[in-house]
C-alpha cells in the first residue's frame, strides 16, 4: 500500500466535525478524500456508494440504511442515493451530536442539491483538491522541482506510486467521461469531448470562447456550455473572473478557465517530459495555470473561499492575478515563467494598484527565477517561494 501523504486540511476537517452534525467533503475524483476521511476518522464506519450492491441498498431503503447504522458514518460518494440526505437530517435531528457523518463525493452540483434540499445549516462544507506542491513536497523526500510538479500534477495515487502520467491519466479520464460526463450528460460521441478536452487546455488562461469552441468541435453553443458546467462542477476546471471596482467600469465580462491540475493540463497539451515542457510554446500558460491554481488550493486548504480575479481595462492594461480573499490587504500579481525578471514585466502594477488600493508592499511579480528579492515596483518572488508561503 502506498505512504499516506499528510494533506492540509486534515486538522481542519477535525475541527469542522466537531461543529457540525454532518460534512461534506468535495472534489475531483482521486483526489484523496476517502483516504483523507479515513485517516481523520479511524474509528467510523466506512460504506463507498461506488460498490453496486451497497448503493443498490441505499436507493431501495434509505430508512433502514441509515436506521440500522450508529452514528460514526464516513458514505463515500454519497450523491448516488439523494434520498439519503433526508434520513441523516431526520436521524442526526434526533441524536443531536456533531460529526455524526462525514460524506464525500465528486460531483458537487448533485452533492449540493441534496444537501440543499436536506442538510442547510446543519453541514460543514469543505473541498479537497489534488496536492498543493507544498504536500506534495512532504510526501517524498528531498525537495522538490517546481517544473516537475508543473508537469505531473498532484493526483495523489500517481505521485505515491510513481505512476507515468502517460498511464495514469488516459484511464482517469477514461473513467471520467464514462462515469460523470456520460452519468450526468447526453454524450453521444465520447470523440467529440476527448477534443474538446483538447482545445480547451489549448485555451488555458485565455478568455473563454464559446463560440469559438463550438466551431471548433463541431458541436452546439448549449452543448459547449453543459461540458464547461460538467468541468467546474467535477473540480477539473475553474473559471478566473474579471475584476472591477465599479460595475459600470467593467470593460471585460468574459471569464479566463484554468485547471485545477496542471499534470491533467500537460497530458492535454501532450507535453510528457520535462524537457518538452520548458521548450514549449505553453510553458507561460501552464505556469500560469499553476499559480492560479496553487493560489486558490492555499485557500481552500484553510476553509477558505478563494476570490480571485484577472485585471484588463480597454487601455490593454493586464494583471495576471488579483488575490482579494482578504478583503482588508489584496494583492496583485503578475505571473512569467521567464527564469530572468526585467522591470517591464511589473509596468501595470504600479498603475493599477494604486487606482484599485493595492498597497505598495502587495504587488508581485512570481516568475522563475531563483531566489526572491525586493525591485524598486515590486517583490520579485520565486515560484518555490510562493508556493510555500
Amino acid at each position: 500500500m502506498a505512504e499516506y501523504i499528510n494533506r492540509d486540511l486534515h486538522e481542519l476537517l477535525i475541527r469542522v466535525a466537531g461543529w457540525f452534525p454532518v460534512v461534506s467533503l468535495t472534489g475531483p475524483r482521486q483526489s484523496g478524500k476517502s483516504t483523507l476521511v479515513r485517516h481523520a476518522f479511524p474509528d467510523y464506519s466506512y460504506v463507498t456508494l461506488e460498490d453496486p450492491q451497497t448503493r443498490r441498498a441505499a436507493l431501495e431503503d434509505p430508512v433502514s440504511f441509515i436506521r440500522n447504522r450508529k452514528g460514526g458514518l464516513i458514505i463515500d460518494e454519497a450523491q448516488y442515493a439523494p434520498d439519503l440526505f433526508s434520513m441523516i437530517q431526520v436521524v442526526s435531528d434526533e441524536r443531536g451530536d456533531a460529526g455524526q457523518y462525514i460524506l464525500t463525493g465528486s460531483q458537487n452540483f448533485l452533492m449540493m442539491k441534496s444537501i440543499g434540499q436536506s442538510l442547510a445549516g446543519r453541514v460543514g462544507i469543505l473541498k479537497l483538491l489534488p496536492l498543493s506542491f507544498q504536500e506534495a513536497e512532504r510526501g517524498q523526500q528531498g525537495q522538490l522541482e517546481v517544473d516537475l510538479f508543473a508537469l505531473e500534477g498532484g493526483y495523489p495515487r500517481l505521485r505515491s506510486a510513481g505512476m507515468p502520467s502517460s498511464v495514469y491519466f488516459p484511464s482517469y479520464i477514461d473513467t471520467y467521461v464514462e462515469r460523470d460526463v456520460v452519468g450526468l450528460l447526453d454524450v453521444r460521441n465520447k470523440a467529440e469531448f476527448h477534443k474538446f478536452l483538447s482545445i480547451i487546455a489549448q485555451s488555458v488562461g485565455a478568455l473563454i470562447n464559446i463560440s469559438s469552441l463550438s466551431r471548433d468541435t463541431g458541436v452546439s453553443v448549449s452543448t459547449i456550455k453543459s461540458w464547461l458546467s460538467i468541468l467546474e462542477q467535477s473540480y477539473l476546471t475553474f473559471s478566473l473572473q474579471p475584476y472591477y471596482a465599479n460595475a459600470k467600469k467593467r470593460l471585460t465580462k468574459t471569464p479566463k478557465l484554468y485547471f485545477y491540475d496542471t499534470g491533467l493540463l500537460c497530458y492535454l497539451l501532450k507535453i510528457g517530459s520535462l524537457e518538452q515542457l520548458l521548450e514549449s510554446p505553453y510553458l507561460g500558460a501552464v505556469f500560469e495555470n499553476l499559480i492560479v491554481s496553487e493560489t486558490a488550493k492555499s485557500h481552500l486548504n484553510v476553509g477558505e473561499n478563494p476570490e480571485l480575479y484577472f485585471y484588463r481595462d480597454d487601455s490593454k492594461r493586464e494583471i495576471d492575478l488579483l488575490d482579494c480573499t482578504n478583503s482588508g490587504s489584496p494583492k496583485a500579481i503578475e505571473i512569467k515563467s521567464s527564469r530572468t525578471y526585467h522591470d517591464k514585466y511589473a509596468r501595470h502594477l504600479q498603475t493599477v494598484c494604486d487606482e484599485i488600493d493595492i498597497a505598495k508592499d502587495a504587488r508581485y511579480v512570481v516568475a522563475r527565477v531563483d531566489s526572491t528579492y525586493e525591485s524598486k515596483d515590486c517583490s520579485v518572488v520565486s515560484a518555490r517561494d510562493w508556493l510555500l508561503r
